[in-house]
């Protein structure tokens, strides 16, 4: 299969490295190697549209300098190799994420197996993690949840391991539909998962809604967030960096949506909000 590879250089690296690979993330990129100036990305050719990266809001900020090149790049097995660089990630010393080859951790409470398959959510980023530890503090038994932009599907198999009632997970890419299907099988979970955006939301209400996406998408979908959070849900927002709490806080006021708490990791920060009428 063959791939392009972007090169980018990024002033100054930090934080803007991260909040990139957050943009990114959400093309069809499928793999991600931080380097000495920046950052190398890997796309198919198939999906390397032209300005596919243009219009990202990054490269009119005054605050970052980012530039890029691409080239062709040697056939490689992606997954194959994040799977092989794959650590297991303990969260809080509550939840143990790992894979097959991986040994099992029996004093942890929680065990979730994952097999990535170049899906977002495997506990390493920042914002998977602060968004399991938010839901140790979060009721899920016999409520109804929707995970949306579910990835690996990890947050919507932990939610029904918390006992949730029922669990909705939706996301756009195709590889993470799969993804998510077959880690709920390999954790014995149910969860009913599918392909789409914030568009397949009908008349479905739900007490928790989990949305570990991005600042510009949050922002676009929190009328269809509160549309379907029955009065006294939970929205958990997370794919946001510090500087952007005001913004997310803001809006949620627009929609009815009041501050709980807020977890952060390396100014990464995942936000709790709960809807009052």
């Amino acid at each position: 299969m063959k791939y392009k590879e972007y090169q980018f250089n990024i002033e100054p690296l930090e934080p803007w490295r991260e909040i990139l690979i957050a943009y990114l993330a959400e093309l069809p990129f499928e793999s991600f190697v931080e380097s000495e100036l920046g950052l190398l990305a890997y796309i198919k050719d198939e999906y390397d549209k032209e300005n596919l990266i243009e219009d990202l809001p990054l490269f009119s900020n005054k605050e970052v300098k980012i530039s890029f090149t691409k080239q062709g790049s040697p056939d490689i097995n992606w997954n194959e190799e994040w799977e092989k660089n794959f650590p297991p990630v303990l969260v809080e010393n509550k939840i143990y994420l790992h894979t097959d080859f991986h040994p099992k951790k029996d004093e942890i409470p929680h065990q979730i197996l994952i097999e990535p398959k170049m899906s977002f959510g495997t506990g390493h980023h920042e914002t998977t993690y602060n968004m399991l530890n938010a839901m140790l503090e979060i009721d899920f038994k016999n409520k109804d949840v929707l995970d949306m932009g579910t990835g690996t599907g990890v947050l919507a198999i932990f939610a029904k391991m918390l006992d949730a009632n029922y669990v909705d997970a939706i996301d756009i890419d195709h590889w993470s539909y799969q993804n998510a299907i077959d880690n709920a099988k390999k954790n014995n979970m149910h969860i009913n998962v599918q392909l789409g955006d914030a568009s397949l939301l009908g008349q479905q209400n739900y007490d928790i809604i989990l949305a570990n996406i991005n600042k510009n998408i949050l922002l676009q979908d929190f009328g269809a967030y509160v549309k379907n959070l029955k009065p006294k849900g939970f929205l958990l927002v997370s794919g946001i960096y510090e500087h952007d709490f005001n913004d997310i806080i803001k809006k949620a006021n627009l929609h009815g949506l009041n501050f709980i708490k807020k977890w952060s990791k390396n100014n990464w920060i995942s936000i709790l909000l709960n809807y009052e009428l």
